[in-house]
């Protein structure tokens, strides 16, 4: 495609931090770029603690043991997002319980999470869609009540805030994404922080192939051995070289995109307010990372007629998730609840093309053509 939905930006930083990795002897987990990363992390949004992971898989992976996950447990989970925030729960063996999202945003319906609590419920899984917040007071205080605990996907989230207080922070245990695709990348990679004081210790013991290594290292043990279950999920100190140059420049990275973001949102204004198309909402009490743009069509037959608009210009739009509580896997588990508002977001949202280095005449292309696809549709249904 002449424009791209995505092309990761590199600033010029990361081959030579990869260098001086190689050059340090210890391109294994946990070397200097990977403890920086954690500084990076803990210094700038105060989370309890911070452990880079491989991807933000192996980070929902670790919080599924670190919640003790057992079968016969119930997750709660919206039914639009990727596979990997319940896959995680489901290899532990719960049911997951799948939640609608709210009307006008792709998050989960917290009213209707409410009804779905019993006494098998374990955990409630939140994604902060678009990097947009879930509205996590109310949520926090339904899980207090009902003594669950609370696993934010931070996926899209890097970089964003619910009441002045960062994504990733307010429950028991946050999961982040470094894929290619995110506002800061290291190719594949994620991070888990960990919030809560009583899991601290046993997430190092996971993520170290369920041994006190860490500590051992550390010299608070003089000898390391097999103390829990746990994986590697370590990444290597080279993908941590890479993400430190990406996390130098977050500030510029994030002006740029909010800049982009705007220019479409300003853009598309007048087709929301002709009711063309619906645009995301930013709560009052979110703020917006400018993680992707997506624009929400009436239609199912309108969307796929947009992303094929868009592709004979040239221009690569996508939609996104599938509702889950659909899938080829889950079907027969799901509980038969209709779920609308998720059904409607996998039928209707696309995405536009969105990357740091989106310049103003192909945006602009974006813009125009997206724009004389709905008044070709309007004059054509006038």
């Amino acid at each position: 495609m002449r424009i791209p939905f995505n092309k990761p930006f590199l600033t010029g930083k990361e081959t030579d931090y990869i260098r001086d990795a190689v050059a340090s002897g210890k391109i294994s987990g946990d070397g200097v770029f990977t403890q920086k990363c954690h500084q990076f992390f803990e210094e700038r949004y105060g989370f309890g603690k911070c452990l880079l992971t491989t991807s933000c898989t192996d980070a929902l992976e670790m919080a599924a043991i670190l919640l003790d996950t057992q079968p016969g447990d119930e997750v709660i989970a919206p039914a639009y997002t990727f596979v990997s925030t319940v896959n995680a729960f489901v290899l532990r063996g719960a049911r997951i319980v799948f939640a609608d999202s709210q009307p006008h945003v792709p998050n989960i319906d917290i009213e209707s999470v409410a009804s779905l609590i019993n006494p098998k419920t374990k955990a409630i899984v939140v994604v902060h869609y678009a990097g947009v917040a879930c509205d996590m007071e109310p949520l926090l205080a339904l899980a207090n009540k009902h003594n669950l605990l609370i696993v934010e996907d931070c996926a899209h989230a890097i970089d964003s805030f619910y009441q002045d207080k960062p994504l990733g922070s307010l429950g028991h245990l946050g999961a982040f994404s470094f894929h290619e695709t995110k506002n800061v990348i290291a190719g594949e990679g994620g991070m888990l922080t960990i919030n809560d004081e009583r899991l601290m210790e046993r997430a190092e013991i996971i993520r170290e192939k369920g041994t006190n290594r860490s500590a051992f290292f550390r010299g608070e043990v003089d000898k390391y051995g097999w103390v829990d279950i746990g994986s590697s999920f370590l990444p290597s100190d080279i993908i941590a070289a890479f993400l430190y140059a990406q996390l130098e420049n977050l500030d510029n990275i994030q002006a740029r995109r909010k800049e982009i973001w705007q220019i479409y949102h300003e853009a598309f204004q007048p087709l929301q307010e002709a009711g063309l198309v619906r645009l995301s909402t930013i709560p009052d009490f979110a703020t917006n990372n400018a993680h992707m743009f997506y624009l929400v069509c009436h239609t199912i037959e309108e969307r796929n007629g947009l992303i094929e608009f868009l592709k004979q210009k040239g221009i690569w739009a996508v939609f996104h998730y599938l509702s889950l509580h659909h899938s080829p896997y889950y079907t027969s588990q799901h509980d038969g609840r209709v779920l609308p508002n998720c059904d409607r977001f996998a039928d209707c949202l696309v995405r536009l093309p969105f990357y740091y280095e989106l310049n103003e005449t192909d945006q602009r292309e974006v813009i125009e053509n997206v724009q004389a696809f709905f008044n070709l549709r309007q004059t054509n249904h006038g």
